[in-house]
């Protein structure tokens, strides 16, 4: 699996949803999951992103899979990133 930051910004559709059902996240997390992409860690955070996902996924196509099938909802903005850890990235340079 291989480890992909998104952060995400809310529509104003999106910010009406969450208001109305704050349970709406965690019922997005589920079908995230269930298209075979793990929530690994999820942060509310204030500035120019409203939420940090850190996601491990099986490659870069599923994690595209998700940004696009979110995105395409109207209700958020996603920004996907590969990830690597400290350790890998200092190996990948020795």
């Amino acid at each position: 699996m291989a480890t992909y930051v998104m952060l995400t910004t809310l529509t104003d559709e999106g910010r009406k949803t969450i208001k109305q059902n704050p349970s709406r996240i965690r019922e997005v997390n589920k079908e995230v999951e269930a298209m075979g992409v793990k929530i690994v860690a999820q942060y509310a955070v204030l500035g120019p992103y409203d939420f940090v996902n850190i996601l491990d996924a099986p490659d870069n196509v599923a994690v595209s899979k998700v940004a696009m099938e979110l995105g395409s909802r109207g209700t958020l903005q996603p920004m996907t990133m590969a990830a690597m850890n400290l350790d890998e990235f200092v190996d990948s340079l020795l």
